[in-house]
């Protein structure tokens, strides 16, 4: 569910922090060099993000969070911040074409322009992340 966090609320922040888990410490941000990716343009998005992506006319850009349990797609809009945590559960990356990410939840999308080695890198990154994550052998099941 996409959340305005713009204040400071603990109901969101506990529903939050219960779908993508808390925030890296020091040693695992090390152990991955960087939690946080760097800025990336928005090509398109789902119809609940863009109709909040057109209220203003800056440029569309977001930035992704890696977290224990997932990940949280963050983006301003006029003077809100809101955010989408996806648990790796429910994540799905999509490498579209040869300079585009595409990442879902549900019925949210977000396309990501990749021009540059580093956004290819961080996706890499958290690609092998959401599949460590997942189940070793059929009795984890």
């Amino acid at each position: 569910m996409l959340h305005n966090v713009s204040y400071n609320n603990p109901k969101i922040e506990r529903e939050i922090l219960k779908e993508v888990g808390a925030v890296l410490t020091l040693k695992e941000r090390w152990k991955l060099k960087g939690s946080g990716s760097p800025k990336l343009i928005m090509n398109s998005s789902s119809i609940q993000i863009h109709n909040l992506m057109v209220l203003d006319i800056n440029a569309n850009t977001c930035n992704i969070e890696i977290r224990q349990n997932g990940i949280i797609v963050r983006f301003r809009s006029l003077l809100e911040t809101y955010a989408l945590p996806i648990p790796y559960y429910k994540l799905t990356i999509y490498k579209g074409r040869a300079q585009e990410y595409s990442i879902h939840k549900d019925n949210y999308f977000v396309k990501i322009k990749a021009d540059h080695k580093r956004i290819h890198k961080f996706f890499e990154k958290l690609s092998q992340l959401k599949t460590d994550q997942g189940f070793e052998y059929i009795d984890d099941l």
